[in-house]
């Protein structure tokens, strides 16, 4: 199966309903999470924009680290012959974008507590 990538025109629609929604949920004081590659600094402005309370958590993984869980999944829409064409594309946040950076490394659970401890949030009870 050949995947064409989509344009910045493609993605527009979908970032500033990404966008939209954040506003939303700022109008009701509500919090969220919102996981996506915005990729560069353009997509990640239309997201972020000058919203100051909305953080970037940027997750951190080298591509053999990445390739190598990407190759683990199954069912997952996106085939890892892309993920070269992703690291490609990526620009990683800089300090403008005041990014929470956390390497991927670790177990998943302890990535969480890093950035719940990092964003001085509560854990979730359940």
């Amino acid at each position: 199966m050949r995947y064409l990538p989509l344009t910045d025109d493609d993605r527009r629609p979908w970032l500033e309903a990404v966008a939209a929604w954040i506003d939303n949920q700022r109008a009701q004081s509500r919090s969220g999470i919102i996981t996506c590659s915005a990729l560069t600094r353009a997509y990640r402005a239309v997201i972020v924009g000058h919203r100051p309370e909305v953080r970037l958590v940027y997750l951190r993984g080298s591509f053999e680290l990445i390739s190598r869980r990407l190759a683990q999944r199954r069912g997952h829409f996106m085939p890892a012959s892309l993920l070269k064409s992703q690291f490609d594309a990526l620009e990683e946040p800089g300090p403008g974008e005041n990014p929470l950076t956390v390497d991927i490394g670790p177990a998943p659970d302890q990535i969480t507590s890093e950035i719940i401890m990092r964003l001085n949030l509560q854990p979730a009870s359940g």
